[in-house]
């Protein structure tokens, strides 16, 4: 499978506890496609929401294509996601529970097609970041720790 990263939400997982993983296509112009291709592309602060049975992608901001004259794209523009129907209302179902958000993950190309994986997710409380970061750090001291014993045997 030929599988292409254009762009990451790093800190959707530091703010979200990830539920479950889904995979979408994206509904995108000529020269949204080429700008994803060069990887102009972020992912910072968008989300998805179902609306008249159809997923939308909000606030992902793609840049507009350098070559490309008065035919290039609005940046912030809503953009619509592909997906089984069933799918979109199982979502729509899980949605209108309290605290269920739709966050993008990455956007990719699978075999020349423009993907997104989105993520149903519940946000964190401050107190379960700060335990991550504990956790992480914790985690980096022991690796370190057993490195440097290593190194001196």
């Amino acid at each position: 499978m030929n599988v292409k990263t254009v762009t990451e939400n790093r800190k959707a997982r530091h703010e979200y506890h990830i539920l479950e993983t889904f995979e979408a296509g994206l509904a995108l112009t000529g020269t949204e496609v080429k700008s994803l291709r060069v990887g102009k592309a972020n992912l910072q602060d968008s989300y998805a929401r179902v609306e008249n049975a159809e997923l939308m992608l909000y606030n992902m901001h793609i840049s507009p294509y350098e070559q490309g004259n008065q035919f290039n794209h609005e940046p912030k523009r809503t953009r619509k996601l592909l997906m089984h129907k069933q799918e979109i209302m199982r979502l729509l179902g899980k949605t209108r529970e309290k605290g269920l958000a739709l966050v993008p993950l990455k956007v990719y190309f699978k075999n020349g097609l423009a993907k997104i994986e989105l993520a149903l997710a519940k946000g964190k409380k401050l107190y379960d970041r700060r335990d991550d970061i504990a956790a992480r750090d914790a985690r980096r001291e022991m690796d370190r720790a057993i490195k440097e014993r290593s190194r001196i045997n």
